[in-house]
């Protein structure tokens, strides 16, 4: 039998797709958004559930472009069913998976591996990103039409940069060709070399190795050039700095087909963050100099910076509990994501609908998906938000494997109250009364 049809009644609605906001309500039948009512709610149709929002905000749910999950290989970090619950408890109802597992995602099998333990396991959309080179070894480049017809929705090296320049330009050619999209993580390791931080001031007073932001330019003027070369789609899949913000900016202005994303740690968090040697916010890109921070905060209000990531990249406490410069770049994200990014629309820097067009609009649109959207057919995968609740974090309730989050005992304010994907609730809060 069909779930019964759900009315999420008196919510204050955003469809960041649309640009449009107010009050209404939305009724969903069979997985869908059966209609969108702007304005006074509706009757339930007969036998409906209602849910009063109570003015909260109701949009799209959250699509993240960057999340690594540790299965297959890693599943002390991270499994499929854990992501996703902390994906769900964070308003997030699209992940995308790198592919920097063990084996590495770079045939069609383990694609379809992850699709099938996504669909017994996982409680929101899991969507596998598929290895550009074979091994991510930068050599051999993996086969694009089948790893695409397998599922997978984009092409990245993960954590690593392809630094072979002829390697890339036929990745480029290929991605051309297959109408597929190419993620490289923008960081010329050359220059990384044994850098754990920002390099600056910062660093010299750490007595830390610092990491130019060179490191990230070099390679994205680069990858830029190779752009212009081939007409392949490219997205940088995180800038952190304000030189970078420019490079973007010319690409774009030449009608270049690249996008961007920024991780929200480089939104909300600079150099300073790392404090006392704080290895939870050791990261790649680098937390950088304030000023850099503010560069990229004015590209995302612009619109500049297409999508908010939250780069999640679980680590243990093997990994993590050491001297800064020998522990391992990474952190929780996924479900701190919006929380961490209302920041933003708190402080005044960016408005809501802007926001949740870079945390679902966005992106669904870059990935080719029908979600990010309040509308009739469009999936209902939506978020339930109550922008004002505040709430110290505590590591120990984050429903992750890996409690290494950069944001453990801040303040925050704003946070999902109810998940639903397919019309299906897979996270509610406390506070949220159960449908009549």
């Amino acid at each position: 039998m069909s779930p019964r049809p759900l009315l999420l009644s008196n919510a204050r609605l955003i469809d960041p797709a649309a640009g449009r906001e107010g009050p209404g309500a939305v009724l969903v039948r069979d997985g869908r958004i059966a209609d969108v009512a702007w304005g006074p709610a509706p009757a339930a149709p007969e036998g409906a559930e209602t849910i009063d929002c109570g003015g909260r905000v109701l949009a799209p749910g959250l699509v993240d472009m960057r999340a690594f999950v540790g299965e297959p290989g890693a599943e002390h970090r991270e499994t499929l069913a854990s992501a996703s619950a902390a994906a769900a408890a964070g308003g997030v109802t699209t992940l995308v998976c790198m592919p920097d597992t063990n084996p590495v995602i770079d045939g069609p099998a383990i694609v379809d591996f992850v699709l099938r333990r996504a669909r017994d396991t996982a409680s929101v959309n899991v969507l596998p990103a598929a290895a550009i080179t074979k091994g991510l070894a930068g050599a051999e480049m993996t086969e694009f039409g089948l790893l695409r017809e397998a599922g997978a929705v984009a092409f990245t090296d993960g954590l690593r940069a392809v630094t072979n320049a002829q390697v890339m330009r036929r990745a480029l050619t290929y991605a051309r060709d297959f109408g597929v999209l190419l993620m490289q993580h923008a960081e010329e390791p050359d220059l990384v070399g044994d850098g754990v931080m920002n390099e600056g001031e910062m660093a010299s007073r750490l007595g830390l190795l610092g990491i130019p932001r060179e490191a990230e330019t070099v390679m994205l003027e680069r990858d830029i050039r190779l752009v212009r070369l081939t007409g392949g789609r490219y997205h940088a899949a995180m800038i952190s700095c304000a030189d970078s913000v420019e490079v973007v900016r010319r690409a774009k202005a030449d009608g270049l087909p690249v996008t961007c994303g920024v991780s929200v740690n480089n939104l909300v968090l600079n150099e300073g963050d790392i404090g006392h040697y704080r290895t939870f916010c050791r990261l790649s890109p680098p937390l950088r100099h304030e000023a850099d921070r503010q560069a990229v905060v004015r590209a995302l209000a612009e619109g500049l910076i297409d999508v908010v990531v939250s780069d999640h990249n679980p680590q243990d406490v093997e990994t993590k509990r050491l001297p800064f410069a020998e522990a391992a770049d990474g952190a929780l994200g996924i479900e701190t994501l919006l929380g961490a990014a209302l920041r933003l629309v708190h402080t005044g820097d960016i408005g809501l609908p802007a926001l949740l067009r870079a945390l679902s609009a966005r992106p669904a649109e870059i990935l080719g998906r029908e979600s990010g959207r309040l509308g009739a057919g469009a999936p209902a995968d939506l978020v339930l938000i109550d922008p004002d609740v505040p709430y110290v974090l505590d590591k120990r309730h984050l429903k992750s494997r890996s409690k290494n989050s950069p944001f453990d005992e801040a303040r925050l304010q704003g946070g999902a109250v109810l998940t639903l994907v397919g019309g299906q609730v897979v996270h509610r809060g406390h506070d949220l009364a159960e449908p009549a």
